[in-house]
């Protein structure tokens, strides 16, 4: 999935994130299924306290970790070991930014606001970085918490130079144009199971047998590590979508060190879903905001001559398909990158008009917008090679997964013949973790009691189709005492800090206040995009677009 977004007024932003532990009980359920060993967690008080008396030396941010920070805006690293089972072993070097509490009430300028602490965010991924969440003070729906908390974002393992992985050589991560079939032929397929091998060789050839450590228990470890670091003895943290899995791993391994959390946009934490059966959750999930997508370019023919119901439009995709088949739009953009670029209308609504007016323009005789879109960016190939590294590396290591073909064959066909627009794109992506070269592991069986944790805020749109709705409905049943709060009928990935006051509402009770719904609650959705009949939206989406994730799926 990719990261969850933080809008400003202008647009938005995407930020495409026990020896010193407190009293009240050692980290980790060991005995439970999937339940990390005593190793670990000896392992984990050991950096825990070295983090503590360490610190982080907060200085100017590299280039390379946040380029062009506004004044006030610091980084610096903090040191976790590769390996938690062998603590004194190699270590490892996360880079983490941080703004510092404003202490400005925007309602009112003559109030001093008291600083709570620090606001940890993770944005998802795996393979996003959290870096340019300190930005986020500037945003107008923000102020309030930036105001109260230093801002915290940092790159987990694996990301950015946060001892980066990597696959493949940059120079030849971006294939253009490319294919793809609805209905793959056997040939096909098995091009693609040989590319998928390569790959995951070739993970690691490049990274070395230390790739096994890069997962998500050890993501949520770090995230203890860091608490540490910044000196905060419970930690306040807000993960949206990838961010909430190991954020909930994170709930169950440390119960008491858990102040207040957010997770947004939740993946299903169900062992029997990660990650294979969760990948088919959301291709089915994305073939319902596909027609949404279409059923809203319907009802705007007037401005985009797309058609006049859903099955027109898909007509028209069908039909762009089949030119770009032929002949790729640019030199670079064949079916492969259309289905990409539309694929993130299912991520946020408000990239629909963009998308629309692009699909528009080629099939009315301009490629340009579409070209603009979808033709990849050499650029910005080492982000997104390294961002897909670790997006495969994390979820091959996290779980067991079929390693016979004929059971991807046959689950993605079935499926395919219901949701046809992302199942087979989805499958491929994540074949590589039928051929993982390195061991795996068993996910944690999530489970927390009555009184084990604080109140937990839940955020979820009931149209998410990265994260669909039914895992944030299994996440709570999970989470003794955590809450929900629904956007209904909305499908934007990513809810907190957005443009629904309903939703920053109950946000701002919680992390300002500690205050969560007496029991699930509801906002009504979103306003729907206002079409663009010309290049209106896209100042606004380069501006996000530059920020995001590359290469993310979840």
């Amino acid at each position: 999935m990719k990261a969850a977004a933080l809008y400003s007024a202008a647009g938005s932003l995407l930020l495409t994130t026990l020896a010193a532990a407190p009293a009240g009980g050692a980290p980790g359920t060991p005995g439970r299924p999937g339940a990390p060993g005593t190793a670990e967690l000896r392992g984990t008080a050991v950096a825990v306290a070295r983090a503590r008396a360490a610190g982080i030396d907060f200085g100017p941010c590299a280039a390379a970790d946040l380029p062009d920070p506004p004044a006030g805006v610091r980084c610096g690293t903090v040191t976790v070991p590769l390996d938690y089972a062998r603590p004194d072993g190699r270590q490892i070097r996360l880079t983490v930014s941080r703004a510092p509490a404003t202490h400005k009430d925007p309602h009112n300028s003559k109030r001093k606001v008291p600083r709570q602490g620090a606001l940890v965010y993770n944005p998802g991924g795996p393979g996003a970085s959290g870096m340019y969440f300190p930005l986020a003070g500037a945003v107008p729906q923000w102020k309030r918490i930036a105001a109260a908390y230093d801002l915290i974002g940092y790159a987990p393992r694996g990301v950015g130079r946060s001892a980066p992985l990597s696959c493949v050589d940059p120079r030849h991560f971006f294939k253009a144009p490319t294919a793809s079939p609805v209905h793959p032929s056997e040939a096909y397929k098995r091009q693609r199971i040989a590319e998928a091998k390569a790959y995951a060789r070739g993970c690691v050839q490049r990274s070395g047998t230390a790739i096994r450590f890069y997962n998500s228990l050890n993501n949520a470890r770090d995230l203890d590590v860091l608490r540490a670091a910044l000196g905060e003895d419970r930690l306040t943290f807000m993960g949206a979508s990838y961010g909430t899995y190991f954020g909930t791993l994170y709930a169950a391994m440390f119960p008491s060190h858990v102040r207040r959390m957010v997770l947004d946009s939740a993946v299903n934490p169900d062992p029997e879903r990660i990650w294979y059966r969760s990948n088919l959750d959301q291709s089915a999930a994305f073939e319902e905001r596909w027609a949404d997508f279409r059923d809203w370019i319907a009802r705007h023919d007037d401005v985009y001559g797309l058609g006049a119901t859903s099955a027109a439009v898909q007509r028209s995709y069908d039909t762009a398909r089949e030119r770009l088949a032929g002949k790729a739009a640019g030199g670079k953009v064949g079916p492969g990158q259309l289905q990409n670029v539309l694929l993130t209308a299912g991520y946020y609504d408000d990239y629909w008009p963009s998308r629309a007016e692009a699909l528009s323009a080629y099939l009315h005789g301009d490629p340009g917008p579409l070209v603009r879109l979808a033709a990849p960016s050499p650029g910005t190939a080492a982000e997104a090679e390294n961002a897909g590294a670790v997006y495969t590396a994390v979820e091959c290591n996290d779980a067991p997964w079929p390693t016979d073909f004929a059971v991807w064959d046959r689950d993605n066909t079935r499926l395919a013949r219901v949701a046809p627009f992302e199942t087979w794109d989805n499958a491929w992506m994540n074949l590589p973790c039928a051929y993982w070269p390195v061991p795996r592991q068993q996910p944690l069986d999530v489970r927390t009691g009555p009184g084990e944790l604080p109140a937990v805020l839940v955020l979820a749109a009931e149209r998410d189709a990265a994260a669909p709705y039914q895992g944030a409905l299994e996440l709570t049943r999970r989470l003794a005492g955590s809450v929900l709060v629904t956007e209904r009928d909305a499908g934007t990935h990513g809810v907190g800090g957005g443009p629904n006051r309903c939703v920053n509402g109950h946000l701002e009770a919680y992390l300002l206040e500690g205050r969560v719904p007496a029991r699930h609650a509801s906002c009504a959705p979103r306003p729907e995009p206002v079409p663009v009949a010309s290049g209106g939206s896209a100042g606004k989406e380069a501006r996000r677009d530059a920020l995001k994730g590359k290469g993310n799926r979840r």
